[in-house]
C-alpha cells in the first residue's frame, strides 16, 4: 500500500474561505484522498511536527477536527536524529524550516507521496534527491486515484 504524508495546509483547506475556485478543487480533493485512506487503498503518516502545528490552530473547533482526522494515520513518525539531519539538508537547498521538517518525516516514514497545497514548496521538489514525490492533491487526484 502507498504512503501518504499531508502537510498540514491539506489538512486545514477545508476550513478556508471556499469562495476561490481553486481552494474550492484542493477541498474536494482533501475529501477525495482521505475517503482512499478510510478505504485502506492509501496508508497515511502523521507525525510529531503535524502534531505541533495543529496545537498552534487558535480555532478550537478545527483543532479538534484536525486531531480526529489524525486517527486515520497508521504510522506516526517521532522526531529522530536523522530527521533532523535531513531537515537542515533540505533547509540549505532553500527548503523553509517547517517545511524541510515535514518533509524529512514524510522521508523517514518511507512515504511515497507528499501533498502539499503550497505551490512553492511543489516547484522545489526537484531539488529533493529522493523517491517522494511532492505534488498538489488536485495533481494527485488526476494522476493517480482512479
Amino acid at each position: 500500500m502507498k504512503k501518504l504524508y499531508l502537510d498540514m495546509n491539506i489538512y486545514n483547506r477545508p476550513f478556508d474561505d471556499q469562495s476561490q475556485v481553486r481552494i474550492r478543487l484542493e477541498t474536494i480533493a482533501t475529501y477525495a484522498i482521505l475517503k482512499t485512506i478510510k478505504e485502506r487503498r492509501y496508508s497515511l503518516l502523521w507525525s510529531f511536527m503535524l502534531e505541533f502545528e495543529n496545537s498552534l490552530n487558535p480555532d478550537e473547533d478545527i483543532k479538534v477536527e484536525i486531531q480526529m482526522t489524525s486517527s486515520l494515520a497508521l504510522e506516526l513518525i517521532n522526531m529522530t536524529e536523522d530527521i533532523l539531519i535531513t531537515a537542515k539538508s533540505l533547509e540549505s537547498k532553500g527548503i523553509k524550516p517547517r517545511d524541510a521538517i515535514h518533509i524529512a518525516c514524510a522521508i523517514k516514514g518511507d512515504a511515497d507521496y507528499f501533498l502539499t497545497c503550497d505551490d512553492k514548496l511543489t516547484r522545489k521538489s526537484q531539488l529533493i534527491k529522493d523517491k517522494i514525490i511532492i505534488m498538489n492533491p488536485i495533481d494527485f487526484i488526476r494522476v493517480e486515484v482512479k
